[in-house]
């Protein structure tokens, strides 16, 4: 028997004594890996909080399951008018928050001037638009008007940054709002929430609106949902296949040969997938302010290698920012990330940088060693320790701090490092650039504190454009420009899981911003 063989067998047998048996009743029970520092949606970057803000609150629009469909949900039409500057939403008139209030273009409305408010700062604000105004127009009637187009905005009002709020709710947590409590119309309502270990949900009765993707438009089929926070691996593999939780989507890919193998669970791998693993460089600071440092870096390790080492072959290496089935890929892109270990070695000579005798690089008495933050029990942490060794081969010491996922964004958000790593998912070329590299987004997510006026124009440009080519002609530009400068290192390309017990039907995995799961209206035992 090999060795991992047998630290799964033993696994198994210990969780057949220690763990409850599986989930009796209505109750769906789901594990996750980590666990989200709040749930306001307004004021967070973070997919641990993104999926449970998806299961209690709605958006106008919601994504299909092809990943590129944006489809009626709150809003069940609109209409864009010819420069594309003014929306008009009509909202369903049946649609009632779990504490029982209607929702109104009121609400609507409180929602995305919140998000747009300079009081919350929200990083991910752009995704509403350059918003000129939106106001209720009556009860169920929302005008939506941009002081410049956005041709993408019914695809980025599927994303959890846009929700509905209960203005009232809001108000009355103040600043507890998304942590002692949230009121929204998704299929289930917030009951309860301990940090790092458990979050409790409960059916929202009134729900009926699901959207036309799902067989059942609602309630759900569950009286409540349990979500524990099992941050080892091999607690995570123990208790899936004893049947102690229904459903997943971080089951530790090391072992994910031996669930497909499984006769109790499912396997079904997420399409179409966008998630890069990437290193950002805070270019601000000394260490990484040179791009030959940054090259070389990117250019001295095995992406392959990681992958199939690291990932065990659950992820695709990746050599360009975005990946290249995505809309508006720039093939030109591929043109700057050639890995070669020479020619790493000769950048950090010409930048100055010369071999101690502890075999780590000097210059100016300071040492080659960044600081490099990663959240725990994530791929990067993982995949750091790869880089790490590679690295040191060419005279780079990273020095790797792990956070827990509950303080990993406030930290990140202090910038005190060199380089940061999370996997991010995307929708679109457009989309990712539009994320990360726009000026406005500093400090967060423009982490890198790039500031470049050609970049924000192209940006500009292509989320403006009133045509197919004009939009992947500016975003390639950025493409090309960001990649030249080597402001990441790109890794890999990773794929997505969703693992179930064979007893739940209806599961089928989301690409939604790294949810797997999504509604779970469909679900049933």
């Amino acid at each position: 028997m090999s060795t991992k063989k047998g630290v799964l067998a033993g696994l198994v047998v210990a969780a057949a004594i220690a763990v409850s048996p599986a989930a009796q009743g209505q109750t769906l029970n789901i594990m996750r890996s980590t666990d989200a520092p709040h749930f306001d949606a307004h004021r967070t970057t973070w997919s641990p909080a993104g999926d449970i803000i998806n299961m209690v609150q709605d958006t106008l629009v919601a994504l299909d399951w092809d990943g590129k469909t944006p489809i009626p949900y709150l809003a069940q039409s609109w209409e864009v008018s010819p420069d594309g500057r003014k929306y008009t939403f009509k909202l369903r008139d049946d649609v009632r928050f779990c504490s029982g209030k209607k929702m109104t273009a009121d609400d609507v409305a409180f929602s995305i001037t919140r998000l747009r408010s300079p009081e919350i700062k929200g990083p991910f604000a752009w995704r509403a638009g350059e918003v000129k105004a939106v106001t209720a127009v009556d009860a169920h009637t929302v005008s939506y008007e941009l002081s410049e187009g956005f041709s993408d905005l019914p695809l980025q009002l599927t994303m959890f940054t846009n929700v509905i709020m209960n203005r009232e709710n809001v108000e009355t947590l103040g600043k507890d709002y998304g942590v002692q409590g949230m009121d929204g119309t998704g299929p289930w309502c917030f009951v309860s929430w301990q940090p790092r270990t458990e979050i409790n949900l409960r059916r929202n009765e009134h729900y009926k609106w699901g959207p036309k993707m799902f067989k059942n438009p609602g309630p759900v089929k569950f009286d409540r949902m349990s979500i524990k926070i099992i941050p080892e691996e091999s607690s995570r593999v123990a208790a899936m296949m004893s049947g102690r939780f229904d459903l997943t989507g971080a089951f530790p890919t090391a072992f994910l040969t031996q669930a497909k193998a499984a006769p109790m669970l499912t396997v079904q791998r997420a399409e179409p997938n966008f998630q890069l693993l990437y290193y950002g460089y805070k270019i601000t600071r000394p260490m990484v302010a040179d791009a030959r440092v940054r090259e070389a870096m990117s250019i001295a390790i095995n992406r392959a290698e990681i992958a199939r080492g690291v990932l065990l072959g659950n992820a695709e290496p990746a050599y360009t920012n975005v990946d290249p089935l995505a809309l508006d890929f720039a093939p030109k892109s591929r043109d700057f990330l050639k890995e070669d270990v020479a020619r790493a070695n000769r950048l950090l000579d010409e930048a100055g940088w010369k071999m101690g005798a502890d075999g780590i690089r000097e210059k100016d008495g300071m040492k080659l060693a960044p600081r490099v933050y990663v959240s725990a029990n994530t791929n990067s942490a993982k995949v750091a320790e790869a880089i790490q060794g590679y690295l040191r081969r060419i005279g780079v010491d990273w020095r790797l701090q792990v956070w827990d996922s509950t303080i990993a964004p406030i930290k990140m958000g202090e910038q005190d490092y060199e380089i940061w790593s999370v996997t991010v998912p995307y929708l679109t070329a457009g989309d990712l650039m539009s994320l990360y590299f726009d000026s406005r987004n500093i400090p967060t997510p423009n982490r890198m504190n790039w500031k470049n006026e050609q970049t924000d124009e192209w940006l500009r440009l292509g989320k403006t454009a009133l045509t197919p080519e004009a939009r992947t002609l500016n975003f390639g530009h950025v493409q090309e420009q960001v990649s030249r400068e080597h402001l990441w290192i790109p890794v890999l390309n990773v794929d997505m899981y969703m693992v179930t017990n064979k007893r739940l039907k209806g599961a089928r995995p989301h690409t939604l911003y790294q949810n797997v799961f999504y509604k779970g209206l469909d679900l049933s035992f």
